[in-house]
This record gives C-alpha cells, structure tokens and sequence, in this order.
C-alpha cells in the first residue's frame, strides 16, 4: 500500500471519528430553518451554478475592461512562474470555468495538490498541519481553495485526489468545532476554540468560509458534507449569527472597529456566494448586512481617503483607506444592487483613492464584483450623520464635499478584544486630523489604552482607571437638524463601578459646520483621583493660557477651555512617553481640585469662533458663542445631570433654534431626501 493511500485511510478514519464525535448532535442542536435552498447536482456547484453569474462574468472577461484585463493577465503571468504575492490558486481554476483553457485547471491542481501533500506529510509525522496556525485563522482561505479548486477542476482530478483532498479538508473543519478534540494523526492537538462561537469575530468568518464552501463543492460525494451545510446554514448562520447580530448589531459595522472590521467582507462574499449556489437569500435575514454598507460610508472622512481610526489596526496603523474597504462595499453592492445606498456607494468608490484594487492580490475582487450597470447617486442623498448603536459609533459631518468638518463620537458597547478603551471620545477631521486617535501614529496599530483617545481620563496612583471590557457606554440624548448635532453620553457604567470613578458623562454639541462644544461631568471618590481632560493631535500645539491652537498644512483647531479655568495644559510627545509610537502629541489638563469637576471646552475649524465666554446661570454652566459667519450660540449644561439648553440666533438675529436640547434618541434619517 502507498504511503499516500495509507494517509488517505487514515484521513478518512479520522474525519469518521471526528464526526461521530463532533457532530453526532448537530441535528438537535441546530433549529433549522425552513428548506429554502437547493444544493446544485453537479459541477461546477459553487458561484459559477448561477447561470446569469457565470454568463456576467464571461461577458465582463470578453470585454476586456481594465478589472478583468487586470485578473487574467495578473494570472497569466502567474502560470509563467511570477510568483504573485497571496495568489491563489483558486483565480486560476476560475478562468478555467470561463474560458475552458486546461492550462489554468493544470496549474490549479498542481498548486493545490503540492499543498496538499505537503500536509499529509505533516500528518503522517503525527505533526500538526499548517492549516491550523494561529488557531485555524487561515483554514477559510486554505480549505476554502481545495473545495473551490475540488468543484470547478473536479473533471480533471483522479479518484484518488479527490478522496485525499476530501479526507485532508474534513479533518481540518471538523477539527476547528471539535477544538478540544482536534487531532492530526494519532495525536491530539487540542487548541482554544477562539471565536468559534462568536458571530462578531473575524475569525469566525473563516471558519464559516472553510465549512460552507466544503459542504457545497463536496455534497454527494462525501459524507461528511451534510454535516457542514447544517453546521453553516442552521447551526452558524441561522441559530448563532442571525439572532446575536439582530440583538448587538443594530446599525451595522463591527464592534472590532475599523481596521479588523473589514473581515466582514468575507462574510458578504459568503451571503453572495451562498445565494448564487443555492437560490437561498440569508444577506436579508438581518438588517445589520445592508446597514453595514451606510456605516462604512459615514465612516470614511470627507476626503475619501481615511477613515475614522475606531479599534486596533495593526495592518496599517493610519487607518488609511485601503483594497479591504473597497471589497467590502463592492459585495455590499452586489447584495443590493438596487438600493439607493449603492449607488452612493459607487459614487464615494469612484471619487476614493481606491478608485480600482492597488494590490495584485485584491485584483479578483475587482472584478467578481464588477457593476458596469449599476448607477451612481449622489454622496448627497445621504444624511449626513449616522448613529449606529451596535457598535456606539455617531459619525457626523457639514456636508458631503471633500473640505467638510467631520466627527465621530464613541458611546456604545466595548466587548471585542481589537476595540479600545475609547468610549467617550472623539476624533475631528477638516482636511487633516485636527482631533485624533493617537494609535494612528504607533508601530502596532493595537494600542489601546486610555491615554490615546480624547477623553477624560481618571489618573489614580500615576496610572489611569481603566474602562472595564464587556460594559457600555450609554447614550442618553440624541438629535440631528440642519443646525446642530447633539449626544448626551453616560460613561459610567464602562468604569464597572469602580469607586475612584462616581461620575462621567459627556455631553456633545455639533452646531454646523465647524463648532464643536464638549462639556464633561467628572467626579470621583476621593481627591486622589486626578480628572484629565485629554486632547490628541498629529504635532505640537500652541498653549495660551486656556486656549490651545494646533494646525496642520491649511486646517486650523482653536480649542478654548472655559471651565475650570486657569488650569495649566501639559503638552507631551508620544515617542518620549511610549516605545514604538513614531509621532504625535498628548495635551493634559488635569484638575485635581475636590472630587467633582466640569469640563467646558470649545472647539472650532478654520476660525470658526471669533470668542467664547462663560455663560452660567443657576445649576448651569454655559458659553456664549459668537461665530464668524455673524450667528451667535448660548449654550447651557446642568451641572449635575444630563441636560442642557441651546439659543441659536441667525446673523439677522432670527431664531434657529431655542430651548432645552433633546432628551431622547432620535435616531438621524438615512437619507437627507
């Protein structure tokens, strides 16, 4: 017998095992939903079942557009032995399905079956395969190429390829849910099951990659493929994800912010893919999927080229816009042809500084996803803030050009280990980062803590209290108009009840286009406890006094401290505090006077505010705002509790807005029309 049908055997006993022992329950664990999908017979079975997909993309390869030009000759060039970085091998075995070329199918196979091997050697040495390295991360693009390769190339395989490939793949799936159980050969490797039950994870959307997408290519053919549609479609998707994104999620986007937030996209290729193989719609099960779209496009800033830097983003620190992004509306788009946001979308893309894929290896979304028929809308049907409470992120901006002020505030849940210990703050944007999340300047991308984000911060003992994981933020007060934007934010509660923190709140008004009020609430359990007020900036401000100015290239901040006042504010450079940060600025103004302080600051672009004074009255503290454009604001905060009023007066002295701010949320309207 050979030593690659004794591996085989083996294989194949323990792919039996691990579903006896993993998936024996299956069935009565999993709620399943009403049969409303079919799986396709024969091959091709994934994607390219879809006749109406096949035919768009053979059409869009026959047109030569610049995407598609892209992909074939980025995949030519690599069967000429380029060696592409992160190619995949599956990009070849798709130009086979559209072209009928066996080139493309041979070097495919030859590729995956090299790989292949190259594991089962691992296994015969009882070693653990590469597969499952940093806890499985991988196993949705490295099983997901064996099954698509498996489908689309399965003409072209022997018997016995199949059957090892088949034997390989169901080892590795089922040793992601069977975590505790997972063996390579005889010997157990048991890992932690990271994320294996936690819809919110970018992790689990690999694993949910490599189960669907071996069930679909394999079905009839293995005996274990029943068992992986059921783990995806009904035990995953229907009683896990579903419910938990309804429940966390509403308003769309990630709670691991940002950067790692982009994993998501692996998630709608899979609703895409899903529904193009077997008729099923799921993208629609919950409106987190299209909600998603709207929280990516408030979260790119006005120039179209950033976005707001929420959560760890160890790939690039600045939170640039990047190829990930651009997928990730792309497939949106494609769920959605027809919505009104797509169209924004595609107008926000083309305008982006990722108008095409800048990575070779991104080339294939370009063109999978390719629209030539889908209309552009204008930015400006969008309203122009967003409040998305799964993920507590309140994006807010004056307009839809490219010189508007634009805000993000944090209130919201902080349960994902890539989010920060952020809530409460802001970040501001006109032209440049006026206001910033100094982890945009470190080497990590992952710092985290307190002191990085525009806060109040509670120092006790030389260090500060941390925000507490798996608490939220509260947001009390919420109202947009023309005029002004206005949050209202308990933060307590993310202190855990600790007793150096009895209060934190802040209040935040927007009034359009370029005035920000920031009024804090900060008290603590002993005098001990220092109260911080914290602003980030890209390099070193000018202090006066009670008014900080910092500028950058043509975009000016002017912050003016109104309460308490004459405190002194401590400017610090980030690489003399931490190792690893290449930039940046910390200013400090502490108050360390009694246990209660109030914070009142005005912040303002371009000379937006030609003074500030304070504007008490009784259980109030307040500021009277002249602005440049002739309007004048009093604004008033109780003291105490959350509240405040607003006398907005036009130019002409005519009443825009007067009374107390609202005390609800009323979340803004999607569009401005």
């Amino acid at each position: 017998m050979s030593l690659r049908r004794s591996i085989a055997i083996c294989l194949s006993l323990a792919a039996v095992a691990l579903g006896s022992s993993a998936f024996a329950q299956t069935s009565a664990e999993a709620r399943r939903a009403p049969a409303s999908f079919k799986l396709p017979q024969a091959h091709p079975r994934i994607l390219l079942s879809d006749e109406a997909t096949k035919a768009r993309l053979m059409k869009v390869l026959d047109s030569r557009s610049a995407a598609a030009g892209r992909f074939q000759d980025q995949v030519a060039g690599q069967l000429m032995g380029r060696r592409a970085y992160a190619f995949q091998p599956w990009y070849a075995a798709l130009l086979y399905q559209l072209t009928g070329d066996a080139r493309y199918a041979s070097y495919a196979i030859e590729e995956t079956e090299k790989f292949v091997v190259a594991e089962e050697e691992k296994i015969a040495r009882n070693q653990r395969a590469a597969v499952a390295g940093d806890s499985y991360l991988e196993v949705g693009q490295t099983i997901g190429n064996v099954a698509l390769v498996y489908d689309w190339c399965h003409a072209l395989l022997t018997p016995e390829q199949r059957a090892r490939w088949v034997s390989y793949s169901n080892v590795a799936v089922g040793n992601v849910w069977n975590h505790t159980g997972a063996k390579w050969g005889n010997t157990t490797y048991a890992w932690s099951g990271w994320s294996v039950d936690n819809p919110s994870n970018n992790y689990y959307y690999s694993f949910l990659r490599a189960t669907m997408l071996l069930g679909l290519a394999t079905h009839g053919e293995n005996p274990q493929a029943p068992a992986w549609i059921d783990k995806f479609r009904n035990a995953k998707i229907e009683n896990q994800l579903i419910p938990t994104f309804n429940r966390e999620l509403q308003g769309g986007g990630s709670r691991e912010g940002t950067g790692y937030g982009t994993a998501m996209k692996n998630l709608w290729q899979l609703y895409d893919w899903w529904e193009r193989s077997t008729g099923e719609r799921i993208a629609t099960r919950t409106p987190h999927t299209l909600a998603s779209m709207a929280h990516l496009m408030h979260s790119i800033v006005p120039t179209l080229d950033r976005l707001a830097p929420t959560g760890d983003h160890a790939r690039d620190s600045t939170a640039a816009l990047f190829d990930y992004h651009r997928e990730y509306l792309l497939e949106l788009m494609a769920l959605f042809p027809q919505e009104r946001l797509s169209g924004a979308a595609r107008t926000l893309l083309d305008s982006s500084s990722v108008p095409q894929m800048k990575n070779s290896f991104m080339f294939v979304a370009d063109f999978l996803y390719e629209q030539p028929d889908l209309q552009a809308r204008p930015l400006t049907d969008l309203s122009t803030t967003y409040w998305a409470p799964g993920t507590g992120q309140l994006m807010m901006r004056s307009a839809w050009d490219s010189s508007a002020t634009y805000a993000n505030f944090i209130c919201g849940p902080y349960t994902e280990s890539h989010a920060h210990r952020d809530q409460g703050s802001f970040v501001l944007f006109k032209g440049a980062w006026l206001a910033t999340d100094s982890n945009v300047f470190s080497r990590s991308g992952i710092e985290q803590d307190e002191e990085l984000h525009n806060l109040v911060r509670f120092d006790n003992g030389g260090a500060p209290v941390k925000q507490a994981y798996g608490t939220s933020c509260t947001l009390a007060a919420l109202a947009d108009n023309k005029h002004f934007t206005y949050a209202s934010a308990k933060i307590t509660p993310v202190y855990r009840n600790n007793p150096a923190v009895t209060k934190s709140e802040r209040e935040f008004l927007f009034i359009k286009p370029d005035t920000f009020v920031v009024f804090d609430r900060a008290n603590v359990g002993s005098p001990a406890t220092k109260r911080t007020w914290t602003l980030n900036l890209g390099g070193p401000p000018t202090v006066a006094g009670d008014t900080i100015g910092y500028a950058d290239g043509k975009s000016r901040l002017d912050v003016q401290r109104l309460a308490p006042a004459g405190l002194t504010a401590e400017v610090r450079q980030w690489p003399e505090l931490r190792k690893g940060m290449q930039g940046g600025v910390r200013v400090d103004v502490a108050d360390s006077a009694g246990t209660a302080s109030v914070f009142l600051h005005v912040l303002s672009a371009n000379g937006a505010v030609t003074s500030a004074a304070r504007s008490d009255a009784p259980g109030q503290t307040g500021a009277q705002i002249k602005l440049a454009d002739g309007r004048t604001a009093t604004v008033r905060f109780s003291t105490q509790a959350n509240g405040a009023t607003l006398e907005l007066r036009g130019a002409d002295q005519s009443p825009q807005f007067s009374g107390p701010l609202p005390t609800g949320v009323t979340p803004p309207a999607l569009f401005a029309n």
